[in-house]
């Protein structure tokens, strides 16, 4: 790793309001805090729509924020306090889009080649953009292709080319806009391996926007959730996934029981506490984040659950009751079932050798510290579907 990618990333109160139009409210990003160490893959998650490309855009240069900071390393790219706003093409950033931007009439060389050749702040030789060209190329395994023309590469030829143009200057960040989102499934995964060689082996700070949260929980060293422009949750990926900080964070990182029901005493972080669930059940609930008494939400992920055969006793440290299997399907790689819990569609993933069929009873036990007690979010859908 070179000094030049030894570069921490700090972002303070960054907000930008697009103001409402046509009585509909206004979109963009509420006050956001980031610091970023040097070398961290950081991902900005969450809904279309959400705020995730405004911070990236923002971040770039490409849009103008209403108040607050960035610093990359020692240089303020913006400060609203005293006007500071660096321009795109000087701040030292590489960034990859979704459509990937392949100039067609172009060799892959000189699409490569391209920001060494219109740079401003620095004149480079032909010896140097030979070099700098072929050491980007060689990063990404595409020198044999470099007199090749830009239409005649795949999809996933072109994003490594994209890829070699947006670290061909040796820049301090690298901005990633959805650059798998174009692929088909089996190369996105081939690229998503990549993508993480790739940045480890240069060690650049790296700002990843995606709505996949595969992609997400895969790539990130840490991830920043993002809901109607506010940041509601940032940590590691296990962190937001195994300990959400709402039922919105719960839902959004992959398959989930939201369970509502009443927490009768305030809970402050890392205690259980009983909730009584609408179900008509107590739980005993893990509670990673400080929870006021009254209504709450309990989060239980489905490869947490166990189905058991009815009868069976319930084990310590365990929560446990009874349900009807209604539907299931067969993965591959493990079994999923919906089961009837008084009127409420539960999910369950277990592994392939566990066989149930349809209609048939049986126990549901999960572990009390899998059973998270999470707030309500606002407009967020708390239960599963109704059976009828």
């Amino acid at each position: 790793m070179t000094d030049t990618y030894n570069s921490n990333l700090e972002a303070i109160a960054l907000t930008k309001i697009y103001p409402a139009s046509g009585g509909h409210g206004g979109g963009g990003i509420q006050p956001i805090d980031i610091n970023l160490k040097p070398g961290t893959f950081f991902t900005l998650l969450g809904p279309s729509g959400c705020g995730k490309t405004t911070t990236l855009r923002c971040l770039a240069g490409l849009e103008v924020p209403d108040s607050g900071t960035i610093r990359l390393g020692d240089k303020f790219l913006f400060n609203s306090a005293n006007g500071a706003n660096i321009p795109l093409n000087r701040r030292n950033i590489g960034m990859v889009f979704q459509s990937y931007a392949i100039w067609p009439h172009m060799t892959v060389f000189e699409n490569v080649a391209f920001p060494l050749r219109v740079a401003n702040d620095e004149k480079y030789s032909s010896d140097e953009i030979k070099r700098l060209v072929g050491d980007a190329l060689q990063t990404v395994d595409m020198s044999p292709y470099a007199q090749r023309g830009a239409t005649q590469l795949s999809g996933g030829q072109q994003q490594r080319v994209a890829l070699a143009r947006a670290i061909v200057r040796k820049p301090s960040l690298l901005l990633l806009d959805e650059p798998l989102s174009n692929l088909d499934a089996r190369l996105r995964d081939d690229m998503r391996t990549e993508l993480k060689r790739l940045q480890r082996q240069l060690g650049i700070t790296t700002i990843y926007v995606t709505h996949d949260q595969s992609e997400a929980l895969d790539m990130s060293d840490q991830i920043a959730v993002i809901n109607k422009g506010h940041l509601v949750q940032l940590g590691s990926p296990r962190e937001i996934y195994f300990r959400p900080k709402d039922a919105f964070v719960a839902g959004f990182l992959g398959s989930v029981n939201l369970l509502p029901g009443n927490i009768q005493n305030s809970s402050p972080d890392r205690t259980m506490a009983k909730v009584t669930l609408d179900l008509g059940v107590d739980v005993i609930s893990h509670t990673p984040h400080a929870l006021a008494a009254g209504r709450v939400v309990v989060s239980v992920r489905p490869e947490a659950i166990e189905l058991r055969k009815p009868g069976t006793p319930q084990a310590h440290g365990f929560n446990q009751f009874d349900g009807r299997i209604i539907a299931s399907g067969f993965l591959g790689y493990a079994n999923r079932y919906i089961v009837d819990v008084g009127g409420q569609s539960l999910q369950v993933a277990t592994s392939p050798q566990v066989s149930f069929a349809a209609g048939d009873q049986v126990a549901l036990a999960f572990s009390q510290d899998d059973t998270i007690g999470l707030m309500v979010s606002e407009g967020e859908p708390t239960a599963g579907p109704a059976v009828s």
